[in-house]
């Protein structure tokens, strides 16, 4: 089955599992009781300015990528050349050396760790013989073995939907006219431009559906800003401890796999913080190096999630090569979907899995950089009291005076604001309050002094 082309009809799946039953890397068809593929990687690069290293850890990524889509990297191999070639990326000489590579090999699907055009997709494929796929094609299957939410379902499918159209193609017997009458086009429609139409017609399906998810979504942000709840949301490269810091903070109970994406859906949970406040944080899909524009689009809304938090928790695998090079991936994407602006606070994960030198180092590189172990529980009140002072900035003091008969005042001020002293007297309960800016107005009427504090605590 090609990444390109609708799922196999019933028949069609019989006819294939009469053969040699393997799980094709599609997200077309989805078998998890089928045997893996064997997957030859192959990464062309063009600058000569690209480190060794570089080119290996892409290639490392590639093949993380290739086993969580459920086959297994048997040979992979750098290829570098001047200048891409139109018709096979990596020329037609090379091309047909990988093809005799990968058919001694025995292999089921060559992976680029390159955009393919439709074009060269194609041309490679009649060369290897054998499926061939590039790294948004891989990246896309992950995501759509992954989604679970009705949300998440429908964003990767308008992801593969927008990623196969361009690729559609008849051959043989497809390209044959097919005969006027009602429920066609016309006389003379393609069996290719029926399929484009009815891909163009599921994405506009997709995209009304996806429409009304996001007005939930749109509701519910209004209401927590009514609330004037902070929120603070967990961002960065995948696999870094996200969904494991969020359980280590609240308890989420989050799927967490050391494997790359392996949670999609996000989650919000409640956090209390030590100075008695209640904040939510909510846990995002993470990124990777030349995360696909496709992905970037369906996930906007959800992504976007990320640019009305007050405070992001940029979560980094210390414990990685090429640390510095994930930090700038995510960023990349976080300027992409204008998220660039919100506060950061980075949360160095994984210490114990890293070597003392190299915790040093990014202690110096970023002095204000909190150092954790979600797995361990180790950091985390260093953590919770750095979230403290970053979301405090400009609170100020409050003393204020609340008749008895307003008690869910007091209720408010015990969930949004931090509590420094609390007494009573004949008119009512006094209390001296740490308030966010935003919410000073609220309690006007009940003020006695006002004093604005810094930025620390």
């Amino acid at each position: 089955m090609k990444p390109t082309n609708p799922p196999p009809s019933d028949q069609e799946r019989d006819r294939l599992s009469e053969g040699r039953s393997t799980r094709r890397l599609t997200a077309t068809v989805t078998d998890l009781e089928v045997a893996r593929q064997k997957a030859f990687l192959v990464s062309a690069y063009f600058d000569s300015r690209n480190g060794t290293g570089e080119i290996e850890r892409s290639l490392a990524e590639l093949a993380l990528l290739t086993d969580t889509a459920g086959s297994t990297p048997v040979a992979t191999v750098a290829v570098r050349r001047p200048a891409p070639q139109a018709a096979t990326l990596i020329g037609q000489g090379k091309a047909e050396e990988l093809a005799h590579q990968a058919r001694a090999l025995d292999v089921d699907v060559v992976v680029f760790d390159n955009d393919l055009t439709p074009g060269q997709q194609r041309n490679l494929q009649q060369l290897f013989k054998c499926d061939v796929v590039d790294r948004v094609a891989v990246i896309l299957d992950i995501f759509a073995q992954h989604a679970t939410s009705r949300e998440g379902m429908l964003q990767v499918e308008l992801a593969l939907l927008r990623y196969q159209l361009p690729r559609l193609r008849g051959k043989g017997t497809e390209l044959s006219r097919l005969g006027g009458g009602i429920g066609t086009r016309g006389p003379g429609e393609t069996k290719l431009e029926t399929d484009r139409r009815r891909i163009m017609q599921r994405i506009s399906s997709v995209q009304k559906r996806l429409e009304q998810v996001h007005r939930v979504r749109e509701t519910q942000r209004k209401n927590r800003q009514a609330a004037s709840t902070t929120l603070l949301s967990l961002v960065g490269y995948t696999n870094a401890g996200k969904s494991t810091l969020l359980n280590a903070l609240t308890n989420a109970g989050v799927l967490t796999e050391d494997r790359l994406f392996s949670t999609l859906d996000s989650t919000t949970r409640r956090l209390g913080l030590p100075n008695g406040r209640q904040v939510l944080v909510s846990d995002t899909v993470g990124f990777v190096q030349r995360l696909p524009h496709q992905l970037v689009e369906a996930f906007r809304s959800t992504l976007q999630e990320t640019a009305r938090a007050d405070l992001l928790l940029h979560v980094v695998d210390v414990s990685e090569p090429g640390v510095l090079s994930r930090i700038e991936a995510v960023q990349e994407v976080l300027d992409t979907i204008g998220s660039g602006h919100v506060p950061e606070l980075m949360v160095f994960n994984k210490i114990d899995q890293a070597a003392e030198d190299i915790v040093r180092r990014f202690r110096r590189l970023y002095p204000e950089a909190a150092l954790v172990s979600a797995a361990e529980a180790v950091g985390l009140d260093d953590l919770l009291l750095q979230i403290t002072r970053q979301i405090s900035s400009g609170f100020s003091d409050l003393e204020l005076l609340v008749p008895y008969p307003q008690g869910a005042v007091l209720g408010e001020l015990h969930r949004e604001a931090e509590i420094l002293s609390e007494s009573y007297n004949e008119q009512g309960t006094l209390v001296k309050a740490r308030v966010p800016p935003d919410l000073v107005s609220r309690y006007r009427q009940y003020l006695i002094t006002e004093t604005v504090k810094p930025t620390d605590l």
